[in-house]
């Protein structure tokens, strides 16, 4: 396992390569120039030419990418354009807050997945599996920024139950004051992922359930419960945990989305005002860390097979 681990570690060095490359080469051949976004229409030329000068923006791309390159090993991820701040704390602190939503909606979406999956699999064709499966294909249709202001509209502005934007009160900080503004951006975000996951779960359980050790142990006695507990569950969890590593991604991704409708201070505004401003190594420091989170993501869910079905073995 540890020669296993060293290895997909390596394995991160030339993806997170070519994401930079992908990402630095975008940034720099789009349309639009920082220093005439930060110094306005009416910047003269000169004052153009001497920006350009400081920022490194006058010499070739290639240039500019092994020095920003060199620099990201060394823990310099650059100075915000726009903000005149080092990037590295900046996304790290933002990074933080898209964390903590990105979690709270991992854990919703799985926790009805799982339970939705479960019980329409074992209540085949009964009224609960219907509508349960119904509900999720809606859920996997909406788009998440139509439901976020649907939520807003309904919990916020006519039942008045739930704050529609922001991270806390003003003043205020803790778990405790974060809670109910992190429900409804939750919620939105998990709708999606909690639709395929539970799709994935009910589908892998039909198939688990006919198998002939389970028919051996409903013949021995054991009741229904006890044998999806104990013997179909964690059998049928190996292509649900796939499909939740893979919703990881999207949920880091729809992030960007539920912040900007839900004012959540986090990297999805960051990264949007970023892009506006034409500023590269913010938005390519964003990019790089995400990219680095969702592939750890997925080496832990590779490591999380081997627990589900000890057949399975990386030595």
């Amino acid at each position: 396992m540890l020669s296993y681990l060293i290895k997909r570690l390596l394995y991160l060095i030339p993806v997170l390569f070519g994401v930079s490359v992908l990402v630095f080469g975008i940034m720099h051949l789009a349309p639009g120039d920082p220093a005439q976004v930060i110094l306005g229409p009416k910047a003269t030329a000169q004052s153009l030419a001497k920006l350009r000068a400081e920022l490194g923006l006058d010499q070739p791309v290639y240039k500019q990418y092994l020095n920003w390159m060199a620099n990201v090993l060394q823990g310099d991820w650059g100075r915000s354009i726009q903000m005149k701040r080092e990037v590295l704390p900046l996304v790290a602190g933002r990074f933080l807050n898209t964390l903590v939503l990105t979690l709270f909606a991992a854990l919703l979406a799985i926790s009805v997945g799982l339970l939705a999956g479960i019980v329409s699999a074992t209540r085949q064709y009964s009224v609960f599996d219907r509508v349960s499966m119904v509900g999720a294909l809606v859920g996997f249709c909406l788009p998440v920024f139509w439901l976020g202001i649907i939520l807003q509209f309904i919990f916020g502005l006519k039942l008045n139950m739930l704050p529609v934007s922001g991270m806390h009160s003003p003043g205020h900080s803790g778990f405790a004051d974060m809670l109910p503004f992190i429900i409804l951006p939750a919620i939105a975000l998990s709708a999606e992922p909690a639709a395929v996951i539970a799709r994935m779960t009910r589908s892998s359980i039909l198939e688990v359930i006919r198998q002939d050790y389970i028919r051996t142990a409903r013949a021995k006695g054991l009741s229904q419960g006890g044998t999806i507990w104990h013997h179909a569950l964690k059998n049928a969890l190996i292509p649900v945990v796939t499909v939740v590593g893979m919703q990881i991604g999207y949920l880091l991704a729809g992030a960007v989305l539920v912040e900007m409708v839900f004012s959540w201070p986090g990297i999805g505004t960051l990264m949007v005002n970023g892009i506006i401003a034409r500023d590269f190594p913010l938005v390519q420091g964003i990019i790089l860390l995400v990219s680095t989170s969702y592939v750890l993501v997925n080496l832990l869910v590779d490591i999380l097979y081997t627990y589900l079905d000890p057949r399975i073995t990386y030595d």
